[in-house]
């Protein structure tokens, strides 16, 4: 049981770092236009493409196996609730890194949000039950799969949507794929290769990893964080807590219900104020941009010397 918690933990930790590392290559390799930013779009695959020659974002897919191994360990022993809370949290791992490293300015909210996601996971850690990975049957195997067809269906054609609905639209079903992942990580009956290869939930869960991470790109793509992040914790966190709890055998400790319910709204309201850190690199971005106007407005200042017919740029 600590093993499987602690587990949690550092999944958690190694998604909120890497996290900050994608985001940032997110924006790195996007090209979108300024002007696409409120427009519709599609999935772009040669995004991920980009992202892949950046050193940062391989590295972070380092980082986000161990989590995942970490996590598949986790959810061994601990109910999928437990789990999903606990890797919300990992935005206050981001949040804090951020003020560290990248000089990021925390309100005294968002310590509050990180102290109680601190409360909220203890709280969840001293209540849950120990589970072991539940058998299921063939019409629950075949009803994920349905939902990581859907998830990809869907978000196809949430990307085509304006924002500002289509950033937290495509979050919510990127947080859906990520719980379709969770659930089929769950159910699995073992790691042992000859278990893994036969059984259905293997390759769901990989396809609802490929397609949750390419639609949560789409949606940091020309969109709010804040609202991205917060509709993927949403979406991952409460519908595979109830299918844990309904279909799963999912339980607490024995008289700990309200506690890890407690537990559960605390740490999930908690990693929702600290959305905002689901891309630590663009409150620094919008920062250096907001202090140097200057900076922004001299290629234009430059093109207008060039061409007088040129509309001269206001002064900041």
């Amino acid at each position: 049981m600590l093993t499987s918690l602690l587990a949690a933990l550092v999944s958690a930790f190694c998604y909120g770092i890497a996290a900050v590392m994608q985001a940032i290559s997110v924006r790195a390799a996007s090209r979108r236009a300024p002007a696409e930013a409120d427009a519709g779009g599609r999935v772009d695959p040669g995004l991920v493409v980009r992202m892949l020659r950046q050193g940062p974002f391989l590295a972070s897919i380092g980082i986000d196996l161990l989590g995942f191994i970490a996590q598949l360990v986790a959810l061994r022993r601990l109910p999928l609730f437990a789990v999903q809370a606990i890797i919300a949290a990992n935005l206050a791992v981001t949040a804090v890194c951020a003020a560290w490293l990248m000089k990021a300015r925390l309100s005294g909210r968002e310590w509050l949000a990180v102290a109680g996601v601190v409360v909220g996971v203890g709280l969840l850690g001293s209540s849950a039950g120990s589970q072991g990975a539940a058998t299921v049957g063939w019409a629950f195997q075949l009803g994920l799969i349905i939902a990581v067809a859907g998830v990809a269906l869907l978000g196809m054609a949430a990307a085509r949507l304006p924002n500002p609905t289509r950033t937290p639209v495509l979050g919510a079903i990127a947080g859906l794929g990520y719980g379709v992942l969770a659930v089929s990580a769950r159910i699995l009956p073992g790691f042992a290769p000859a278990q893994l290869v036969r059984n259905p939930a293997t390759y769901t869960l990989a396809a609802a990893g490929i397609v949750s991470f390419m639609l949560y790109a789409a949606a940091l793509d020309g969109g709010s964080v804040t609202t991205a992040t917060a509709a993927v914790i949403l979406a991952e966190t409460l519908p595979p807590a109830l299918i844990g709890v309904l279909f799963l055998g999912d339980t607490t400790r024995r008289g700990l219900t309200g506690v890890a319910a407690l537990g559960f709204a605390l740490a999930v309201f908690c990693a929702l104020a600290l959305a905002r850190f689901g891309e630590a690199g663009e409150e620094e971005h919008a920062h250096a941009s907001a202090e140097r106007p200057e900076q922004q407005d001299a290629p234009l200042r430059r093109a207008a010397l060039r061409n007088p017919e040129l509309p001269e740029p206001p002064m900041a």
